[in-house]
């Protein structure tokens, strides 16, 4: 543990808290791509099986419990909640996240660190999660107007990548050039993804304005 992992971890943690926010305060899903949601959801199982089988702290069992727990009530509110699920914008959120998870796998099987049940699994999870939010950026980009919360949901997850990859960086030269090239180079896709999204971030912020996307 180091300060760049716990603070991308917390970022992490309260992009998470936000879009809960969100939904809860507002009983609203307008703007939020559940498919996206759906992708973390599977990111987050796929990548901790290990939660009975392998203790490593209190800490980082607690952070599995939560993501897993709060992707899967993100999903339940958008699929099954009475009032959150009539704001989802099923004809906005058409990108086809099968695809994503196709490809996440077909690049599992090829490029893994070892040729087992887990470390496919792990693979899985760490090339889904980089491509994980281009639902959601295709979605606010058709939408334009982005709320509040919803681009500072957006704006965390971006900022969680950028400390995680921070933290790599500290660790391959702190610990004997630690390094494993899958979560290097799938972290760098990510946050590549976001530049975009963090370029009219930082206009909209700097001109105290409303958060709006190019088409």
């Amino acid at each position: 543990m180091n300060a760049f992992r716990f603070l991308g971890d917390m970022t992490h943690l309260f992009s998470v808290l936000v879009l809960l926010l969100k939904i809860y305060a507002t009983k609203s899903c307008s703007g939020v791509s559940r498919k996206t949601q759906e992708l973390y959801m599977l990111v987050f199982v796929a990548r901790y099986l290990d939660l009975f089988t392998d203790y490593i702290s209190l800490y980082n069992s607690v952070m599995k419990v939560v993501f897993i727990t709060s992707s899967a009530a993100i999903v339940w509110c958008m699929r099954r909640h009475p009032q959150v699920r009539r704001t989802y914008d099923k004809e906005q959120d058409t990108f086809r996240h099968v695809v994503l998870v196709a490809a996440a796998f077909l690049l599992a099987l090829i490029f893994n660190e070892r040729f087992t049940f887990r470390e496919i699994c792990w693979a899985f999870s760490i090339y889904l999660e980089a491509v994980a939010i281009l639902p959601q950026l295709v979605l606010l980009q058709r939408s334009r107007n982005v709320d509040n919360l919803t681009g500072q949901y957006v704006f965390f997850l971006g900022a969680y990548r950028a400390f995680y990859i921070l933290n790599w960086i500290y660790r391959y030269f702190t610990e004997g050039h630690h390094s494993r090239w899958i979560p290097w180079l799938a972290g760098l896709v990510q946050t590549a993804l976001y530049a975009d999204f963090f370029y009219y971030y930082f206009l909209s912020w700097k001109n105290n304005v409303k958060l709006e996307l190019p088409a």
